[in-house]
């Protein structure tokens, strides 16, 4: 397995979260996919030096092209986004099948036009619509901070989006 876990968090990467999910689920280092991060020096630096961790900073075209290197990496990779949107262009926009067919939904800070599913979990309509394409690509949608801190499955979230 190349990648072991699969997560949106709109931090993308804190040392904090990424050491306790890595007692849940096997991780050598981390993979951040984000244009805009992966386009700003510092930003990158700073991903790079929060976990500890190998860290990779792609964007979406420069994931893609490496994707079938990373399953074939010997080593395990958290694979983060910072929004649905873009886990949405990897899973069904790109057909990522990597053997991990949950998505966890960590921090999505308030925002305008956000509903609020739970504490520092707010999507929009475009991210809801990008969570449902992940659920009917065949993927389970848990929102959690922390495992102890799970609310619940998209699927008891999906109809205050105009989804059922």
């Amino acid at each position: 397995m190349a990648i072991s876990f699969i997560r949106v968090d709109d931090r993308m990467i804190h040392g904090q979260t990424c050491t306790r999910w890595a007692l849940e689920y096997p991780c050598d280092g981390l993979i951040a996919v984000n244009d805009a991060a992966a386009k700003n020096p510092v930003l990158k630096s700073a991903y790079k030096s929060a976990s500890g961790k190998k860290t990779f900073v792609w964007g979406i075209e420069e994931f893609k092209e490496k994707t079938e290197k990373v399953l074939k990496s010997k080593d395990n990779y958290f694979l983060i986004t910072k929004n649905p949107i873009d886990m949405e262009k990897i899973l069904v926009g790109q057909g990522l099948k990597c053997g991990v067919d949950t998505v966890i939904i960590g921090p999505c800070n308030d925002r305008p036009g956000t509903t609020k599913l739970g504490n520092n979990q707010s999507i929009t309509q475009e991210e809801a619509q990008a969570l449902e394409n992940i659920m009917q690509a065949g993927f389970e949608v848990e929102f959690a901070l922390l495992k102890e801190e799970a609310i619940g499955n998209w699927k008891k979230f999906r109809g205050q989006f105009g989804f059922n």
